[in-house]
């Protein structure tokens, strides 16, 4: 089930800020123990603060979007740790991408997805999220492909429940992420998203550093 709340008609300070928004969403769930996942980079920023509201342990899922050609920032899929691979069919006829051609580029990101792990969390596998509630949290959904990824990742460790928390995404990945999730709660939900970065006043870069500080704190 995905809410759709009317607009904000306006942009978050900065991912604190839009945590401390999607958390007051999701105080419901403190009571039963959950586990909140973020997806690095920016996405951590946000999951920290739900962590706090919740009071609940932070973890990461380490998912990278496979970019269309010319424009990597838009995402025609995402991999993920355990050799998750999410394919957006659709996109990828709209631009004429093959499967060989898709599967070239994932490998590379499939790289990414190992050395960022070893960087990320050296010492360590996934918190055990088996049986257990889980938030997935980034700082905000434009294709939901890497949401995607995070989701099958979290069931493929025998998670209970999945659900999906963002400060702002497109109506179409909401729809697209209702089929994974089992909830999805979005603070704001324009109708023309543009890119995640036009919602955020400050949406500057989040460093590895800031990422592991985040992540011993909780």
């Amino acid at each position: 089930m995905t809410e759709i709340p009317e607009p904000r008609h306006g942009p978050f300070r900065d991912r604190a800020d839009a945590g401390a928004a999607l958390a007051a969403h999701l105080l419901g769930y403190r009571e039963r123990g959950p586990i909140v996942i973020g997806l690095p980079r920016g996405g951590v920023v946000v999951a920290a603060e739900v962590a706090a509201a919740l009071d609940a342990p932070l973890d990461i899922a380490i998912v990278r979007k496979v970019g269309a050609p010319g424009n990597p920032e838009l995402a025609v899929g995402a991999v993920g740790e355990g050799d998750v691979v999410i394919r957006n069919r659709e996109l990828m006829g709209l631009l004429g991408l093959s499967g060989a051609d898709f599967d070239r580029r994932a490998a590379a990101e499939f790289d990414e997805v190992r050395e960022r792990a070893r960087r990320l969390r050296p010492d360590r596998p996934l918190v055990p999220v088996a049986g257990r509630l889980v938030i997935v949290v980034d700082d905000g959904l434009a294709t939901g492909a890497t949401a995607q990824a995070a989701v099958a990742i979290m069931r493929a460790h025998g998670a209970a429940e999945v659900i999906v928390g963002v400060p702002v995404g497109s109506p179409e990945a909401l729809r697209r992420l209702d089929a994974d999730a089992d909830r999805v709660v979005c603070v704001d939900v324009p109708r023309a998203l543009g890119g995640v970065g036009a919602w955020y006043e400050d949406f500057t870069a989040v460093s590895e550093d800031e990422v592991a500080l985040l992540l011993q704190r909780r």
